[in-house]
């Protein structure tokens, strides 16, 4: 049985994570690009509009930490993106007062001052999504968790690299950390 949820927008901070060029059109599971992007614009705008806060996270591509691995996220040897890969899309509605936060590594809060910003504001709670589950927004929860923050994942405004991955970090994983909800149970939870 889900538990009843209630957000208190001044204390809330919406968190998306990797909405940019170079990311939201690989192909993804199970919610294409666009829907992620739509999903946290409806997220976004409820939030700004009830007094919260809203963080969008962008990685900067050609400075991502690369460490030697089995199966590295990108070949060494691979051209440099174009600086527009790392810039967010202009359909998640960015406004003047939206925090950005750029990062060099797969979680949010290493190395960036994500932290202080929330905390300057008085947030417990965040609600996160972006691309990809397992990757961005997995690191960047389980930060959050670390540091005392409630989380709420935002399942339709979230994917990841195939369906496989993104089911397995939802239902092993995210469910351990805070609570579970779709877009519309998120904004049901602010009104």
């Amino acid at each position: 049985m889900t538990q009843a949820l209630s957000l208190n927008p001044r204390t809330t901070a919406l968190v998306m994570i990797d909405l940019q060029h170079g990311i939201v059109s690989r192909p993804i599971a199970p919610h294409a690009g666009a829907q992620v992007v739509a999903n946290a614009k409806t997220l976004a705008d409820a939030l700004r509009a009830k007094g919260g806060t809203v963080v969008w996270v962008r990685v900067l591509l050609n400075d991502l930490l690369a460490m030697p691995a089995d199966a590295p996220t990108r070949a060494p040897d691979a051209p440099a993106a174009p600086a527009i890969a790392s810039e967010l899309v202009p359909e998640i509605g960015a406004q003047d007062g939206d925090v950005v936060v750029s990062k060099r590594q797969w979680g949010a809060f290493y190395g960036t001052d994500l932290e202080q910003q929330l905390r300057r504001r008085g947030i417990d709670t965040i609600v996160i999504g972006g691309i990809a589950t397992n990757f961005g927004v997995e690191s960047t929860a389980r930060a959050a968790f670390d540091q005392g923050f409630k989380l709420v994942f935002v399942e339709d405004a979230t994917s990841a690299l195939n369906e496989e991955m993104h089911r397995f970090t939802f239902e092993k994983l995210f469910r351990h950390m805070g609570h579970v909800r779709s877009t519309q149970e998120a904004l049901a939870a602010l009104a």
